[in-house]
């Protein structure tokens, strides 16, 4: 942590006082953390891309799809409303049964990785940084990183919400692992949970019909490094 101190220096000339630096002005409140939240998502995506590339430059690129952002909003944001920080909501629900539900041709491997961040509201959230340490802390955890990294994903959404002192995010990533369109008829749509890409292939070349997901324990909640 940097101290900074300020030092008023006062001249004397023949007996008097001389004063007259101008007043201060203070300083404008942060901007206020939800407007922030597109720019740290958009952050943390492109984060997450460059470090895919470090690790494996024969790693598939991830497109931005519009319904795993969706949902990762909407898991981010039930976590802040809740005030938790889980793969499975108090009720049960998961992403890959909220993507599941919304949409019944979805199948082959889904991944997920949370975290959560304590901010100072007089400071307030600086995406830049917030989105470096969320990445530092999932690259520091070796299910987290082999999740992100795993290159056959080619799908990804991010998402990030805000409660009164800490900003949760959620990111997925998908593949379809090449296999054909489930028959809505005969297809058994079931989930499957692994805690890394390598534990989810060892179980199955091809995962069944439905969601294999991938939920590393939750990155814990700490307060960021000023």
């Amino acid at each position: 942590m940097r101290r900074f101190a300020t030092v008023l220096s006062l001249l004397v000339l023949a007996g008097c006082a001389a004063f007259n630096a101008p007043l201060r002005k203070p300083l404008p409140p942060p901007p206020d953390p939800h407007t922030q939240m597109a720019a740290l998502e958009a952050r943390i995506g492109d984060l997450i891309d460059a470090e895919r590339m470090k690790i494996d430059p024969q790693a598939k690129p991830l497109r931005l799809d519009s319904e795993l952002v969706g949902v990762a909003r909407q898991k981010s944001e039930d976590m802040a409303k809740k005030n938790y920080l889980a793969h499975a909501a108090p009720d049960g629900a998961t992403t890959a049964s909220i993507i599941m539900d919304k949409d019944a041709n979805f199948q082959g491997l889904l991944g997920e990785n949370i975290a959560a961040e304590h901010y100072t509201p007089q400071i307030g959230v600086d995406p830049d940084k917030f989105a470096q340490e969320f990445v530092d802390g999932w690259l520091k955890s070796e299910a987290h990183k082999q999740n992100l990294a795993y290159p056959s994903y080619d799908r990804t959404g991010v998402g990030a919400a805000v409660n009164g002192d800490t900003v949760y995010v959620t990111q997925l990533f998908a593949t379809d692992m090449g296999l054909p369109p489930p028959d809505q008829q005969t297809s058994q749509r079931t989930v499957e949970r692994y805690d890394s890409p390598t534990s989810a292939v060892a179980a199955s070349k091809k995962p069944p019909p439905g969601a294999t997901v991938l939920e590393p324990p939750p990155t814990p909640k700490h307060k960021p490094v000023r």
